[in-house]
């Protein structure tokens, strides 16, 4: 599965985030793994993610964009 979310939180050192689906205040990820093709400058919290979701222990962040 593919969803959109927001940027939450960002550790830039392990390279993973924190990200709430969109149009979702309860489905909330934490510690999710961040493609390392994706700039650290890129992630700013508020920013709509992309996520892959094969299930919930392997998600992870594939693409970062502003709307």
């Amino acid at each position: 599965m593919i969803s959109v979310g927001i940027l939450k939180t960002w550790d830039n050192v392990n390279y993973k985030a924190g990200v709430q689906l969109a149009g979702s205040v309860t489905t909330y990820f934490d510690n999710l793994s961040v493609a390392r093709n994706i700039a650290s400058a890129d992630m700013i919290i508020g920013r709509h993610v992309v996520v892959a979701i094969p299930n919930p222990k392997d998600a992870v962040v594939i693409a970062v964009f502003t709307v």
